[in-house]
């Protein structure tokens, strides 16, 4: 009884977050799908106080870093790195510009930002606008294993591990550069015949010398402290909050608007959800009983299929506990195939979801087609080739 009624509220919590009937918010059926979890008992108090736990500094963390992007936004940071790129190297430049962003400052923050900012550098250019509107929607799954910072996945798993920054890179350099590398050959595949260089030489503009300056030491001061913060105590929430607070007073701005309290919310309700999920089914049969390489691509492989059926969150909360259980290689693998995997189906991210809804606010014809027809060319031999570089070298 329990277990099948878990498992429904788990999809109900999916799919209305996903796609919320009416003018509803994205929180609004995970959190109550949670709530009816606990009322009927098939989540336990003590497991739902164990997976929230789990998220306050996570959570912490993305609430602060988005206002930080916006911040950065209202200072012109990113217009005037846009305006550096836009030569007939454009198309590498982005793409540099978005692994950065995404690795630094969060993967959510780089599609609601950077997406605009990259349609309308195209049509600046008369260049394809749904070519380079595709980039952060690929590089928030390929670049987004670079840092503990880049992904909430990521930030959970140095958690629970109680890993370092220092850890996790010396883990996840590797594909994180093959990655974002073969994704990004694969895109210019994806988009051969596209204008994705300027035909004519591009307006001279000399870019504004206050927002580079302000950006550089931004930049500096977050991987710094990303770096070395827990040497001394503190945590990537507080260095974000740090560099928040300075902004705040340099933009003489509060965006407060721009704070994501209906992510935080459906993360919040899912990871409820999917610790009863764990606690009713053995789904850890999911992943291998053996070791090393034929292993770690089977467990990437199985996560990343999750996460494009049901949400990369979810597959990621309920798959890591087993994974811990295994061995550190079978945590790194599920990292992969959550960070890496929901690159086919749209509806595997909630990176996928608000990159959507910014792409056809700015007029771009795409849909869930284009999505998967971009992802199996760029996407798919990206993770497979990431996936395989981490396997070997373990």
């Amino acid at each position: 009884m329990h277990t099948t009624l878990i498992v429904a509220l788990l999809a109900v919590g999916v799919a209305g977050a996903l796609r919320p009937p009416g003018h509803l918010p994205l929180a609004a059926f995970p959190v109550l799908a949670a709530l009816v979890a606990l009322m009927s008992g098939s989540v336990t108090a003590h497991a739902a106080r164990g997976a929230l736990d789990a998220l306050v500094e996570p959570l912490a963390f993305l609430l602060l870093a988005v206002p930080l992007a916006a911040l950065l936004d209202e200072l012109a940071v990113f217009d005037t790195a846009a305006q550096l790129v836009a030569g007939k190297r454009v198309a590498v430049g982005c793409w540099a510009l978005g692994c950065v962003v995404v690795a630094v400052l969060n993967l959510d923050a780089a599609v609601v930002l950077l997406t605009p900012l990259y349609i309308r550098l195209a049509r600046r250019l008369v260049l394809d606008p749904v070519a380079f509107g595709f980039q952060p929607a690929l590089l928030a799954c390929l670049a987004s294993c670079a840092l503990p910072v880049s992904n909430l996945t990521n930030l959970i798993a140095v958690h629970e591990r109680h890993l370092n920054a220092h850890d996790f890179t010396s883990a996840l350099a590797l594909p994180s550069v093959v990655a974002v590398v073969v994704g990004y050959f694969g895109w210019r595949i994806a988009f051969r015949g596209a204008a994705l260089v300027p035909a004519g030489p591009t307006p001279a503009e000399s870019p504004a010398r206050r927002p580079l300056v302000i950006g550089v030491c931004v930049l500096a001061a977050l991987v710094v402290g990303f770096l070395f913060g827990d040497r001394v105590g503190l945590a990537p929430w507080g260095v974000v909050a740090i560099v928040d607070i300075v902004l705040v007073f340099v933009a003489r701005s509060l965006p407060w608007r721009s704070t994501p309290v209906d992510a935080a919310a459906v993360a919040a309700a899912l990871a409820v959800l999917a610790a009863g999920v764990a606690a009713h089914l053995d789904v850890g049969r999911l992943l291998s009983n053996h070791t090393g390489t034929a292993a770690i691509m089977r467990d990437a492989g199985v996560t990343a299929v999750l996460a494009n059926a049901c949400n990369n969150l979810p597959a990621f909360l309920v798959l890591f506990p087993f994974a811990v259980r295994r061995s550190s290689d079978a945590q790194w693998a599920v990292l992969l195939g959550a960070n890496l995997g929901p690159l086919l189906l749209v509806t595997g991210s909630l990176s996928g979801l608000l990159w959507l809804t910014v792409a056809r606010r700015e007029e771009l014809a795409v849909g869930p087609v284009a999505y998967l027809r971009v992802g199996l060319i760029a996407g798919v031999p990206a993770f497979v080739l990431a996936t395989t570089a981490f396997a070997l070298t373990r």
